[in-house]
């Protein structure tokens, strides 16, 4: 194999990871369309932009376990089948059960973008270009949400959204073909890691701190996954009355800030030892910026709202210095399917705030109803969309409250790095008895 080729390999795998941000915002973009298509109220559409979250977070532990058993080639080349073949289904079916089916589909098969992603880079790439790497996946991938904003949005105003929708499974079908002729097979000897095994993620919910720290994660989610993927346009659309590419394009600020936001997070953390600190500091940032977009109803300019959403973008990737803190509570063989599983809570919390805020949306909802299809005005907006700032502070001062405390912090959490290992080495040796045990050759 050329050197040139990993490349190739890596280039085409996250391509499929920017692909699968078109899909997860594209939702946003023709909200009221697809209201209209299938005869839904908000809480309705929260569901539908929900059920991509359930498949996305139900698919991150066995995504991960499969591509340690069957490698990236045909894990990926196969959900970026379903996700294509998900899209012609959504496009063509007019009945809401099956656009639900669809709309899962599209995420399940989206689990496999970053974490194919990563298990190329593991592969085929040097160990210390491995953060480099995944750094630049991320810049990469962030891409797709940016250009899955303003331009899509532009292209629905120009096109319609079912047309191109179709275009978006067409793209999919041909990326299909060119993840199975670039990427090798898998090979057993290239493993750099050990395989993840099911029964290892029992042990993290033996660890309070661990699944303080998903639950904290879970509860700050809301800017991105809640506002920037699907209501942050409407609610852009209806309170400032911005025309879909310039509420398109405000939103994908905050995708635009994310490429700063890891860098520049993570060497602050490295700087000054405060992720903890950080963390919990980005939380009530962003709890704050979106309190004062929600108390201003309607009355900050087009460019100071971009300029806010891109400082919220850059906050949003707390979210890399909680899979650092978390790795950091278990041992090392744990690390992978820690970071799976917090990623599987983080993408859960996509799911509560979609079906929260359609919710609160009915619930306030005044009354008004055109054409048989319910108006949502800015006062239902206004009230819904307080779930996030509300949820990111508390989210934000439970990881204040799990910060280290005290000169006996460090030792205490050596001693649970100690007894995390003692408790693993248990549960092998413990695993090879049974298998002596169940072994009648031995």
């Amino acid at each position: 194999m050329s050197h040139f080729h990993p490349w190739v390999m890596w280039f085409f795998a996250v391509l499929f990871f920017s692909y699968q941000f078109i899909m997860r915002v594209f939702l946003g973009l023709c909200g009221t369309e697809i209201m209209h298509k299938f005869q839904i109220d908000a809480t309705d559409f929260g569901l539908l932009a929900s059920m991509y979250y359930y498949g996305y977070a139900g698919m991150q532990i066995p995504i991960a376990v499969l591509l340690d058993r069957f490698g990236p080639r045909m894990v990926i080349s196969l959900c970026c089948l379903v996700c294509s073949g998900s899209i012609f289904l959504f496009y063509w079916t007019d009945n809401w059960t099956l656009a639900l089916l669809a709309r899962f589909l599209i995420g399940a098969g989206s689990a496999a973008g970053f974490l194919g992603t990563s298990k190329i880079v593991t592969l085929w790439f040097p160990f210390h270009h491995y953060s480099r790497m995944i750094g630049l996946s991320f810049s990469i991938g962030l891409l797709g949400a940016i250009y899955g904003g303003m331009p899509v949005g532009h292209l629905i105003t120009l096109y319609g959204w079912e047309n191109v929708l179709l275009i978006i499974g067409v793209a999919g079908l041909v990326l299909t073909g060119l993840l199975i002729l670039t990427i090798k097979p898998y090979k057993m000897s290239f493993l750099h890691e050990p395989p993840i095994f099911l029964k290892d993620f029992k042990s993290l919910l033996t660890m309070p701190s661990l699944l303080l720290l998903a639950l904290a994660n879970f509860l700050m989610v809301g800017s991105l996954e809640g506002f920037a993927d699907v209501w942050g346009v409407p609610y852009l659309m209806t309170v400032y009355a911005f025309i879909k590419e310039d509420a398109a394009f405000i939103t994908s600020s905050i995708f635009t800030g994310m490429l700063f936001g890891g860098p520049i997070l993570a060497y602050f953390a490295e700087k000054f030892k405060k992720s903890y600190q950080i963390t919990a500091l980005c939380g009530l940032l962003m709890a704050g910026i979106f309190a004062l977009m929600l108390l201003s109803k309607g009355s900050l300019s087009h460019t100071s709202l971009a300029i806010l959403m891109f400082i919220v973008g850059v906050l949003c990737c707390y979210q890399v210095l909680v899979f650092s803190i978390g790795t950091s509570l278990v041992s090392a063989n744990l690390r992978n399917i820690t970071v799976a599983f917090l990623n599987c809570i983080n993408m859960l919390g996509g799911s509560f705030f979609h079906t929260t805020i359609g919710y609160l949306m009915d619930f306030f909802w005044l009354g008004q109803i055109l054409e048989g299809q319910r108006v949502y005005e800015a006062h239902a907006f206004g009230y819904a969309l307080w779930i996030i700032p509300l949820t990111a502070f508390i989210g934000g001062a439970m990881v204040w409250l799990l910060r280290p405390v005290g000169k006996g912090s460090k030792r205490k959490q050596k001693v649970a790095e100690a007894s995390q290992l003692v408790r693993q080495k248990s549960m092998k040796i413990n695993a090879e008895f049974e298998a002596i045990e169940n072994d009648p050759e031995r």
